[in-house]
């Protein structure tokens, strides 16, 4: 009998961690045995999508027989509208994830720097990491990225990528578009800008430079998960000089887009009305996040998002064990991964049962964690 040979992995494949960048809320339910009485931890749209996106997504499925459009034709073009640039500048997605893995796939090789936010939105890292490139990191300052210091990392290290995240995740802060701006004029020859704006229509008015569609440096990415409401539906966008954008199609997947997810996501945008309701509501609920920390003697991080980062005024092991004794009480909530920032813990924005669950879990989960901490 012939002795089979194991499949031969290739020696990157062979080198990564056999790691999972976040564990869902329906792994964490299955491990406890029962459902989250509140939902409030991944940043998702609990006030759900458009109407109009759901009735349109409704109609669609008798067709779901059949393929997308590869081109992604009406949904590209109802974006240039909304944006006022050409067709040509736009990359539809699955999601920013998506698009962020394509991104790193054109430009870094085996051995090119990237240069990040220690402790930033990690998903981008195991992009980096899957397509052998080296990780650069600057530290957080005041609870923000670091413009200044990424753009100096970047020249310093010759860095292929640089990515920042404005509105932020997981600190929920901003910088103006005018620090944005000067961000995007410091890029070293030889570098790409990627700006990540999936919270952007949470932040309040001046925290987007105008778009520049000649510039080659910069790529801004935008999602319909979460104002729009649509995280499980997988899509987003991507904005780039014309040459740039024109590069994904030798990489991206040209059916890999949910047909379904192509008409809710023109429906949602038509919807701008939607939109409006869904953000004050969001502000409202983040005034309630603070008012509910505040009674508990915590301070929290004014945010541009739809999530508040809660500083439980201690150290990561203190806000780990109260972010784990939420979760007893059927409260899910995330938090930062890396210090300094895992001091706080991160609400996302709920509805009011959302809240009441949260407010009445959050005393007994800090009394047990001074308890075991």
């Amino acid at each position: 009998m012939q002795t089979s040979m194991p499949p031969r992995f290739t020696d990157l494949a062979k080198s990564l961690p056999a790691s999972v960048p976040f564990v869902g809320p329906e792994a964490q339910e299955r491990d406890r045995g029962a459902p989250f009485v509140a939902r409030i931890g991944a940043n998702e749209s609990v006030f759900g999508p458009s109407p109009k996106a759901v009735q349109a997504m409704s109609e669609a499925a008798s067709d779901i027989w059949k393929y997308c459009d590869s081109e992604n034709y009406d949904l590209v073009q109802g974006l240039a509208a909304h944006l006022g640039v050409p067709g040509d500048n736009i990359v539809v997605g699955e999601g920013i994830d998506g698009l962020l893995g394509l991104t790193v796939r054109l430009f870094v090789a085996a051995g090119d720097v990237v240069v990040t936010s220690a402790g930033a939105y990690p998903t981008f890292n195991f992009h980096v990491a899957g397509f052998g490139g080296e990780l650069v990191t600057v530290p957080y300052k005041d609870d923000c990225e670091d413009p200044e210091a990424l753009i100096a990392a970047a020249g310093e290290r010759d860095a292929k990528l640089v990515y920042i995240a404005n509105p932020d995740n997981p600190m929920g802060t901003a910088h103006s578009a005018e620090t944005i701006q000067r961000m995007i004029d410091a890029v070293p020859s030889g570098t790409l800008l990627c700006l990540d704006e999936a919270y952007l229509e949470f932040a309040g008015d001046g925290l987007a430079p105008l778009i520049d569609i000649s510039n080659a440096n910069v790529i801004r990415f935008r999602t319909f998960s979460k104002a729009y409401g649509m995280a499980g539906a997988r899509i987003a966008y991507a904005i780039a000089e014309k040459d740039v954008a024109a590069a994904f199609n030798k990489v991206r997947n040209h059916f890999g887009v949910n047909r379904i997810a192509q008409i809710g996501a023109l429906a949602a945008l038509q919807d701008q009305a939607y939109l409006r309701e869904v953000q004050a509501k969001v502000a409202a609920a983040r005034e309630r996040i603070m008012s509910i920390a505040a009674d508990n003697g915590l301070s929290s991080i004014p945010s541009q998002t739809n999530f508040v980062a809660v500083d439980c005024g201690r150290d990561g092991n203190f806000a780990r064990a109260v972010l784990k004794a939420l979760g007893k009480r059927g409260v899910f909530v995330r938090m930062p991964g890396v210090a300094p920032m895992d001091h706080c813990i991160r609400v996302s924005a709920g509805t009011e049962s959302d809240l009441d669950a949260f407010a009445e879990a959050l005393p007994d989960a800090l009394q047990d964690a001074a308890s075991t901490v």
